[in-house]
Protein backbone atom coordinates (compact mmCIF):
# COMPACT_ATOMS: atom_id res chain seq x y z
CA UNK A 1 0.00 0.00 0.00
CA UNK A 2 1.04 3.42 -1.26
CA UNK A 3 0.79 6.77 1.46
CA UNK A 4 1.33 10.08 1.14
CA UNK A 5 0.32 10.09 -2.47
CA UNK A 6 -2.17 11.55 -4.76
CA UNK A 7 -1.03 11.00 -8.18
CA UNK A 8 -1.99 13.15 -10.62
CA UNK A 9 -2.09 13.83 -14.32
CA UNK A 10 1.28 14.94 -16.56
CA UNK A 11 1.23 16.36 -19.77
CA UNK A 12 3.89 17.11 -22.18
CA UNK A 13 4.94 20.32 -20.03
CA UNK A 14 6.09 18.75 -17.33
CA UNK A 15 8.51 17.14 -18.79
CA UNK A 16 10.02 20.23 -21.06
CA UNK A 17 12.47 20.73 -18.06
CA UNK A 18 13.68 17.42 -18.29
CA UNK A 19 14.10 17.50 -21.96
CA UNK A 20 16.09 21.28 -21.42
CA UNK A 21 18.40 19.73 -19.21
CA UNK A 22 19.22 16.57 -21.59
CA UNK A 23 19.84 19.48 -24.49
CA UNK A 24 21.81 21.47 -22.16
CA UNK A 25 24.07 18.15 -21.39
CA UNK A 26 24.51 17.21 -25.01
CA UNK A 27 25.11 20.91 -26.00
CA UNK A 28 28.43 21.44 -23.56
CA UNK A 29 29.50 17.79 -24.77
CA UNK A 30 28.98 18.55 -28.33
CA UNK A 31 31.27 21.76 -27.64
CA UNK A 32 34.40 20.53 -26.06
CA UNK A 33 34.21 17.82 -28.81
CA UNK A 34 34.90 20.31 -31.06
CA UNK A 35 38.48 21.75 -29.51
CA UNK A 36 39.38 19.14 -27.30
CA UNK A 37 41.72 17.51 -29.91
CA UNK A 38 43.41 20.98 -30.26
CA UNK A 39 43.80 21.50 -26.84
CA UNK A 40 45.88 18.24 -25.70
CA UNK A 41 48.30 19.22 -28.97
CA UNK A 42 48.82 22.29 -27.82
CA UNK A 43 49.68 21.13 -23.99
CA UNK A 44 51.83 18.31 -25.10
CA UNK A 45 49.42 15.21 -25.75
CA UNK A 46 49.47 13.02 -29.04
CA UNK A 47 46.88 10.53 -30.21
CA UNK A 48 47.00 8.22 -27.47
CA UNK A 49 46.77 10.93 -25.40
CA UNK A 50 43.32 12.00 -26.92
CA UNK A 51 42.23 8.38 -27.30
CA UNK A 52 42.59 8.11 -23.27
CA UNK A 53 41.35 11.90 -22.29
CA UNK A 54 38.04 10.80 -24.57
CA UNK A 55 37.70 7.49 -22.82
CA UNK A 56 38.45 9.33 -18.80
CA UNK A 57 34.42 10.00 -19.51
CA UNK A 58 32.80 6.82 -20.13
CA UNK A 59 35.39 5.08 -17.60
CA UNK A 60 34.45 7.05 -14.85
CA UNK A 61 31.03 7.03 -15.97
CA UNK A 62 31.33 3.14 -15.35
CA UNK A 63 32.10 3.46 -11.59
CA UNK A 64 29.61 6.30 -10.78
CA UNK A 65 26.54 6.08 -13.12
CA UNK A 66 25.27 3.19 -10.99
CA UNK A 67 25.87 4.42 -7.48
CA UNK A 68 23.92 7.60 -8.60
CA UNK A 69 21.35 5.85 -9.74
CA UNK A 70 20.85 3.53 -6.73
CA UNK A 71 20.68 6.60 -4.67
CA UNK A 72 18.16 8.44 -6.83
CA UNK A 73 16.31 5.06 -5.92
CA UNK A 74 16.37 5.75 -2.13
CA UNK A 75 16.90 9.70 -2.10
CA UNK A 76 14.59 10.67 -4.94
CA UNK A 77 15.51 11.92 -8.79
CA UNK A 78 15.61 15.27 -8.08
CA UNK A 79 18.34 15.11 -5.08
CA UNK A 80 20.77 13.09 -7.25
CA UNK A 81 20.49 14.88 -10.58
CA UNK A 82 20.92 17.63 -8.90
CA UNK A 83 24.25 16.95 -7.67
CA UNK A 84 25.09 15.55 -10.82
CA UNK A 85 24.68 19.16 -12.21
CA UNK A 86 26.91 20.32 -9.72
CA UNK A 87 29.62 17.52 -10.63
CA UNK A 88 29.15 18.71 -13.68
CA UNK A 89 29.19 22.39 -13.16
CA UNK A 90 32.42 22.21 -11.20
CA UNK A 91 34.29 20.09 -13.78
CA UNK A 92 33.68 23.07 -16.50
CA UNK A 93 35.26 25.47 -13.57
CA UNK A 94 38.41 23.15 -13.36
CA UNK A 95 38.41 22.82 -16.98
CA UNK A 96 38.19 26.46 -17.56
CA UNK A 97 41.03 26.98 -14.99
CA UNK A 98 42.86 24.08 -17.23
CA UNK A 99 43.30 27.37 -19.77
CA UNK A 100 45.26 29.46 -17.35
CA UNK A 101 47.88 27.24 -16.24
CA UNK A 102 50.92 27.37 -17.44
CA UNK A 103 52.53 24.66 -19.44
CA UNK A 104 54.82 22.95 -16.89
CA UNK A 105 55.88 19.69 -18.10
CA UNK A 106 55.26 16.63 -15.65
CA UNK A 107 55.80 13.43 -17.88
CA UNK A 108 57.85 12.94 -20.74
CA UNK A 109 57.50 9.93 -22.88
CA UNK A 110 59.71 9.25 -26.18
CA UNK A 111 58.33 5.44 -27.19
CA UNK A 112 58.36 3.77 -30.46
CA UNK A 113 54.98 2.02 -29.87
CA UNK A 114 53.38 4.75 -27.73
CA UNK A 115 54.67 7.97 -29.47
CA UNK A 116 56.34 11.10 -28.26
CA UNK A 117 54.01 13.29 -25.42
CA UNK A 118 54.36 15.14 -22.61
CA UNK A 119 52.17 15.44 -19.83
CA UNK A 120 51.89 19.03 -18.73
CA UNK A 121 50.09 20.68 -15.65
CA UNK A 122 46.95 21.82 -17.65
CA UNK A 123 46.72 18.45 -19.35
CA UNK A 124 46.72 16.96 -16.16
CA UNK A 125 43.88 19.30 -15.02
CA UNK A 126 41.92 18.32 -18.52
CA UNK A 127 42.10 14.97 -17.47
CA UNK A 128 41.22 15.83 -13.52
CA UNK A 129 37.97 17.69 -15.07
CA UNK A 130 36.81 14.60 -17.55
CA UNK A 131 37.11 12.50 -14.28
CA UNK A 132 35.05 14.33 -11.89
CA UNK A 133 32.49 15.08 -15.06
CA UNK A 134 32.81 11.07 -15.90
CA UNK A 135 31.97 10.20 -11.69
CA UNK A 136 28.94 12.17 -11.33
CA UNK A 137 28.06 12.12 -15.03
CA UNK A 138 24.84 9.76 -13.70
CA UNK A 139 22.53 12.51 -14.92
CA UNK A 140 21.46 10.58 -18.17
CA UNK A 141 20.37 7.54 -16.06
CA UNK A 142 18.43 9.45 -13.59
CA UNK A 143 17.17 11.31 -15.92
CA UNK A 144 15.65 8.07 -17.72
CA UNK A 145 14.40 6.80 -14.75
CA UNK A 146 12.81 10.12 -13.65
CA UNK A 147 11.23 9.90 -17.29
CA UNK A 148 9.94 6.81 -16.64
CA UNK A 149 8.41 7.51 -12.98
CA UNK A 150 6.58 10.56 -15.05
CA UNK A 151 4.83 8.66 -17.56
CA UNK A 152 2.70 5.97 -18.28
CA UNK A 153 4.22 2.83 -20.30
CA UNK A 154 1.51 3.61 -23.55
CA UNK A 155 3.32 7.29 -23.75
CA UNK A 156 6.86 6.36 -22.87
CA UNK A 157 8.18 5.46 -26.69
CA UNK A 158 7.17 8.57 -27.28
CA UNK A 159 8.57 10.55 -24.34
CA UNK A 160 11.95 8.66 -24.48
CA UNK A 161 11.92 9.85 -28.45
CA UNK A 162 11.35 13.42 -27.28
CA UNK A 163 14.06 13.25 -25.08
CA UNK A 164 16.40 11.64 -27.91
CA UNK A 165 15.57 14.90 -29.95
CA UNK A 166 16.21 17.35 -27.54
CA UNK A 167 19.44 15.40 -26.89
CA UNK A 168 20.67 15.39 -31.17
CA UNK A 169 19.43 19.06 -31.16
CA UNK A 170 22.48 19.79 -28.82
CA UNK A 171 24.37 17.61 -30.56
CA UNK A 172 23.29 20.18 -33.76
CA UNK A 173 24.15 23.43 -31.89
CA UNK A 174 27.19 22.48 -29.74
CA UNK A 175 29.47 21.85 -32.45
CA UNK A 176 28.53 24.92 -34.70
CA UNK A 177 28.46 27.27 -30.80
CA UNK A 178 32.45 25.57 -30.45
CA UNK A 179 32.91 26.90 -34.07
CA UNK A 180 31.35 29.88 -34.03
CA UNK A 181 33.13 31.28 -31.18
CA UNK A 182 36.12 29.61 -31.82
CA UNK A 183 37.23 31.78 -34.36
CA UNK A 184 37.21 34.92 -32.43
CA UNK A 185 40.60 36.47 -31.04
CA UNK A 186 39.38 34.21 -27.56
CA UNK A 187 39.93 30.87 -28.72
CA UNK A 188 39.07 27.98 -27.11
CA UNK A 189 38.41 30.31 -24.04
CA UNK A 190 34.71 31.61 -24.95
CA UNK A 191 32.80 28.22 -26.48
CA UNK A 192 34.45 27.02 -22.47
CA UNK A 193 33.44 30.06 -20.40
CA UNK A 194 29.56 29.44 -22.39
CA UNK A 195 29.59 25.81 -21.91
CA UNK A 196 30.10 26.84 -18.29
CA UNK A 197 27.43 29.30 -18.35
CA UNK A 198 25.11 26.64 -19.56
CA UNK A 199 25.84 24.02 -17.41
CA UNK A 200 24.71 27.26 -14.49
CA UNK A 201 21.91 27.27 -16.11
CA UNK A 202 21.25 23.52 -16.21
CA UNK A 203 21.52 23.73 -12.16
CA UNK A 204 19.43 26.55 -12.04
CA UNK A 205 16.75 24.12 -13.93
CA UNK A 206 17.11 21.44 -12.09
CA UNK A 207 16.95 23.76 -8.78
CA UNK A 208 13.89 25.67 -8.97
CA UNK A 209 11.55 24.23 -12.22
CA UNK A 210 12.19 20.46 -12.35
CA UNK A 211 8.74 18.67 -10.44
CA UNK A 212 10.41 16.06 -7.35
CA UNK A 213 10.05 12.57 -7.49
CA UNK A 214 10.61 10.97 -3.96
CA UNK A 215 10.02 7.04 -2.61
CA UNK A 216 7.19 5.88 -0.93
CA UNK A 217 6.16 4.01 2.54
CA UNK A 218 6.07 0.72 0.89
CA UNK A 219 3.89 -1.31 3.70
CA UNK A 220 5.05 -5.47 3.26
CA UNK A 221 1.67 -6.65 1.88
CA UNK A 222 0.78 -6.20 -1.68
CA UNK A 223 -1.20 -4.04 -3.16
CA UNK A 224 -4.42 -5.18 -5.22
CA UNK A 225 -4.10 -5.71 -8.91
CA UNK A 226 -6.43 -2.85 -10.36
CA UNK A 227 -4.71 -0.28 -7.83
CA UNK A 228 -1.38 -1.26 -9.48
CA UNK A 229 -2.80 -0.96 -12.72
CA UNK A 230 -4.70 2.74 -11.91
CA UNK A 231 -1.50 3.76 -10.24
CA UNK A 232 0.67 2.43 -13.49
CA UNK A 233 -0.95 4.72 -15.74
CA UNK A 234 -0.96 7.87 -13.48
CA UNK A 235 1.87 10.87 -12.80
CA UNK A 236 3.45 9.39 -9.62
CA UNK A 237 4.72 12.15 -7.56
CA UNK A 238 6.60 9.28 -5.60
CA UNK A 239 7.31 5.90 -6.78
CA UNK A 240 7.87 2.12 -4.90
CA UNK A 241 11.73 1.00 -3.84
CA UNK A 242 13.18 -1.97 -2.06
CA UNK A 243 14.59 -1.17 1.55
CA UNK A 244 17.53 -3.48 0.62
CA UNK A 245 20.32 -2.65 -1.56
CA UNK A 246 20.70 -3.91 -5.04
CA UNK A 247 24.03 -5.56 -6.09
CA UNK A 248 25.55 -6.19 -9.39
CA UNK A 249 24.73 -10.14 -9.05
CA UNK A 250 21.31 -9.08 -8.38
CA UNK A 251 20.24 -6.75 -10.89
CA UNK A 252 21.18 -10.11 -13.09
CA UNK A 253 18.87 -12.16 -11.64
CA UNK A 254 15.59 -9.62 -12.27
CA UNK A 255 14.08 -11.02 -15.40
CA UNK A 256 15.52 -10.05 -18.97
CA UNK A 257 17.29 -7.12 -17.30
CA UNK A 258 20.44 -9.17 -18.64
CA UNK A 259 19.66 -9.61 -22.23
CA UNK A 260 18.86 -6.01 -22.33
CA UNK A 261 22.40 -4.95 -20.87
CA UNK A 262 24.08 -7.21 -23.43
CA UNK A 263 22.06 -5.23 -26.25
CA UNK A 264 22.79 -2.01 -24.28
CA UNK A 265 26.61 -3.03 -24.76
CA UNK A 266 26.65 -4.18 -28.07
CA UNK A 267 24.51 -1.35 -29.15
CA UNK A 268 27.56 1.28 -27.47
CA UNK A 269 30.34 -0.75 -28.91
CA UNK A 270 29.43 -0.87 -32.49
CA UNK A 271 28.78 3.16 -32.19
CA UNK A 272 31.73 4.32 -30.62
CA UNK A 273 34.42 1.84 -33.49
CA UNK A 274 32.54 4.12 -35.66
CA UNK A 275 32.82 7.58 -33.67
CA UNK A 276 36.78 7.03 -33.26
CA UNK A 277 37.07 5.59 -36.78
CA UNK A 278 35.22 7.57 -39.06
CA UNK A 279 37.21 10.93 -38.01
CA UNK A 280 40.07 9.18 -39.50
CA UNK A 281 38.80 8.06 -42.34
CA UNK A 282 37.24 11.29 -43.30
CA UNK A 283 40.74 12.75 -43.03
CA UNK A 284 42.58 9.98 -44.34
CA UNK A 285 40.02 9.06 -47.30
CA UNK A 286 37.92 11.88 -47.78
CA UNK A 287 40.06 14.69 -47.44
CA UNK A 288 37.31 16.49 -45.23
CA UNK A 289 38.32 19.61 -43.18
CA UNK A 290 37.14 20.08 -39.79
CA UNK A 291 34.50 22.05 -41.22
CA UNK A 292 33.19 19.14 -43.36
CA UNK A 293 33.32 16.54 -40.67
CA UNK A 294 31.31 19.06 -38.35
CA UNK A 295 28.51 19.50 -40.86
CA UNK A 296 28.11 15.86 -41.74
CA UNK A 297 27.50 14.83 -38.32
CA UNK A 298 25.49 17.78 -37.39
CA UNK A 299 23.31 16.82 -40.60
CA UNK A 300 22.64 13.36 -38.98
CA UNK A 301 21.55 14.56 -35.82
CA UNK A 302 19.90 17.02 -37.34
CA UNK A 303 18.20 14.43 -39.33
CA UNK A 304 17.79 11.74 -35.99
CA UNK A 305 15.67 14.58 -34.38
CA UNK A 306 13.40 14.49 -37.12
CA UNK A 307 12.79 10.93 -36.85
CA UNK A 308 12.44 10.99 -33.48
CA UNK A 309 10.01 13.16 -33.21
CA UNK A 310 6.99 13.02 -35.86
CA UNK A 311 8.54 9.83 -37.76
CA UNK A 312 8.77 7.60 -34.43
CA UNK A 313 5.16 8.92 -33.01
CA UNK A 314 3.33 7.79 -36.17
CA UNK A 315 5.35 4.33 -36.52
CA UNK A 316 4.93 3.52 -32.57
CA UNK A 317 1.21 3.77 -33.52
CA UNK A 318 1.04 0.88 -35.40
CA UNK A 319 4.15 -0.98 -34.69
CA UNK A 320 5.22 -2.88 -31.62
CA UNK A 321 8.54 -1.37 -30.28
CA UNK A 322 10.32 -4.48 -30.50
CA UNK A 323 9.64 -4.78 -34.21
CA UNK A 324 10.98 -1.37 -34.73
CA UNK A 325 14.20 -2.58 -32.49
CA UNK A 326 14.50 -5.28 -35.46
CA UNK A 327 13.61 -3.45 -38.60
CA UNK A 328 16.08 -0.10 -37.08
CA UNK A 329 18.69 -2.26 -36.44
CA UNK A 330 18.35 -3.32 -39.85
CA UNK A 331 18.86 -0.11 -41.39
CA UNK A 332 20.97 1.07 -39.13
CA UNK A 333 23.74 -1.79 -40.01
CA UNK A 334 23.32 -0.85 -43.98
CA UNK A 335 24.93 2.86 -43.20
CA UNK A 336 28.17 1.44 -41.94
CA UNK A 337 28.59 -0.90 -45.07
CA UNK A 338 27.47 2.25 -47.12
CA UNK A 339 30.59 4.20 -46.15
CA UNK A 340 33.56 1.42 -46.82
CA UNK A 341 33.57 2.31 -50.77
CA UNK A 342 34.41 6.10 -49.47
CA UNK A 343 31.86 7.23 -52.18
CA UNK A 344 30.72 10.76 -50.92
CA UNK A 345 27.04 10.22 -52.48
CA UNK A 346 26.90 6.92 -50.26
CA UNK A 347 28.12 8.40 -47.18
CA UNK A 348 25.45 11.10 -47.52
CA UNK A 349 22.81 8.26 -47.79
CA UNK A 350 24.49 6.50 -45.01
CA UNK A 351 23.81 9.58 -42.87
CA UNK A 352 20.27 9.36 -43.96
CA UNK A 353 20.52 5.32 -42.93
CA UNK A 354 21.96 6.40 -39.64
CA UNK A 355 19.30 8.44 -38.51
CA UNK A 356 16.24 6.41 -39.57
CA UNK A 357 17.97 3.42 -37.79
CA UNK A 358 19.14 4.67 -34.69
CA UNK A 359 16.34 7.18 -34.51
CA UNK A 360 13.74 4.85 -34.87
CA UNK A 361 15.70 1.50 -32.89
CA UNK A 362 17.24 3.80 -29.67
CA UNK A 363 13.69 5.08 -28.13
CA UNK A 364 12.50 1.96 -28.17
CA UNK A 365 15.27 -0.18 -26.54
CA UNK A 366 15.03 2.82 -23.44
CA UNK A 367 11.43 2.14 -22.76
CA UNK A 368 11.90 -1.46 -22.99
CA UNK A 369 14.19 -1.17 -20.61
CA UNK A 370 12.62 0.98 -18.56
CA UNK A 371 9.49 -1.01 -18.80
CA UNK A 372 11.46 -4.66 -17.67
CA UNK A 373 13.13 -2.49 -14.87
CA UNK A 374 9.83 -1.85 -13.28
CA UNK A 375 9.50 1.10 -10.71
CA UNK A 376 11.18 -0.75 -7.94
CA UNK A 377 14.46 -0.56 -9.14
CA UNK A 378 14.51 1.61 -12.35
CA UNK A 379 17.04 3.93 -11.41
CA UNK A 380 20.04 1.07 -10.07
CA UNK A 381 19.13 -0.86 -13.74
CA UNK A 382 19.13 2.61 -15.54
CA UNK A 383 22.57 3.11 -13.91
CA UNK A 384 23.78 -0.47 -14.52
CA UNK A 385 22.85 0.35 -18.35
CA UNK A 386 24.94 3.16 -17.98
CA UNK A 387 27.67 1.30 -17.10
CA UNK A 388 27.58 -1.21 -19.51
CA UNK A 389 27.54 1.90 -22.29
CA UNK A 390 30.34 3.24 -20.51
CA UNK A 391 32.51 0.01 -20.58
CA UNK A 392 31.41 -0.44 -24.35
CA UNK A 393 32.43 3.14 -25.39
CA UNK A 394 35.75 2.93 -23.76
CA UNK A 395 36.45 -0.33 -25.60
CA UNK A 396 34.94 0.86 -28.75
CA UNK A 397 37.01 4.25 -28.20
CA UNK A 398 40.16 2.25 -27.61
CA UNK A 399 39.81 -0.24 -30.12
CA UNK A 400 38.33 1.81 -33.09
CA UNK A 401 41.81 3.19 -33.83
CA UNK A 402 43.11 0.65 -33.93
CA UNK A 403 41.04 -0.99 -35.71
CA UNK A 404 41.20 1.15 -38.78
CA UNK A 405 45.29 1.80 -38.56
CA UNK A 406 45.39 -2.10 -39.03
CA UNK A 407 42.43 -3.01 -41.64
CA UNK A 408 41.23 0.93 -42.42
CA UNK A 409 37.75 0.92 -43.79
CA UNK A 410 36.55 -2.97 -42.55
CA UNK A 411 36.28 -1.62 -39.12
CA UNK A 412 33.07 -0.48 -40.50
CA UNK A 413 32.06 -3.34 -41.32
CA UNK A 414 33.37 -4.97 -38.39
CA UNK A 415 31.14 -2.25 -36.24
CA UNK A 416 27.99 -3.44 -39.10
CA UNK A 417 28.67 -6.72 -37.85
CA UNK A 418 28.04 -6.16 -34.10
CA UNK A 419 24.92 -4.50 -34.85
CA UNK A 420 23.62 -6.88 -36.85
CA UNK A 421 24.19 -8.67 -34.24
CA UNK A 422 22.20 -6.96 -31.47
CA UNK A 423 19.35 -7.46 -34.61
CA UNK A 424 19.55 -10.99 -34.13
CA UNK A 425 19.49 -11.30 -30.71
CA UNK A 426 16.67 -8.73 -30.40
CA UNK A 427 14.29 -11.29 -32.50
CA UNK A 428 13.82 -12.35 -28.79
CA UNK A 429 12.48 -9.02 -27.86
CA UNK A 430 9.84 -9.94 -30.58
CA UNK A 431 8.42 -13.23 -28.55
CA UNK A 432 9.14 -11.38 -25.09
CA UNK A 433 6.66 -8.39 -25.82
CA UNK A 434 4.41 -10.65 -27.79
CA UNK A 435 3.94 -12.94 -24.70
CA UNK A 436 3.66 -9.64 -22.00
CA UNK A 437 1.01 -8.15 -24.23
CA UNK A 438 -0.87 -11.56 -23.96
CA UNK A 439 -0.36 -11.55 -20.25
CA UNK A 440 -1.81 -8.01 -19.62
CA UNK A 441 -4.78 -8.94 -21.58
CA UNK A 442 -6.01 -11.76 -19.75
CA UNK A 443 -5.06 -9.83 -16.54
CA UNK A 444 -7.72 -6.80 -17.87
CA UNK A 445 -10.36 -9.54 -18.33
Amino acid sequence: MIRDSEPSSTDGKALIPLYTITFIGTLGFGVILTFLVFLVTDYGGNALIYGLLASTYPAFQFIGAPILGRWSDLYGRKKILLLSQLGTLLAWVIFLAALFLPVIPLIKVESGLLGAFTVTLPLFALFFARALDGATGGNVSVANAYLADLTSEEDRNKNYGRMSVASNLGYVVGPALAGILGTTIYGELLPVSVALFISVVGTLIVLFLLPDTKPCVTESYSQPENLRKVLGQEHKECYNVAGEKITFSEVFKLEYIPFMLMLYFLIFLGFNIYYTAFPIFSVAALNWNPAELGIYFSVISALMAFVQGPVLAKLAKSYRESILIVAGGFILGLQFILIVPGNLLLIYVAAVFFALGNGVMWPCVLSILSKFAGSRYQGSVQGFAISASSLASIIGLLAGGLLYTQVGAISFLIAAAIIYTVVFLSFRLLKIEKRRLAEAEIKNL
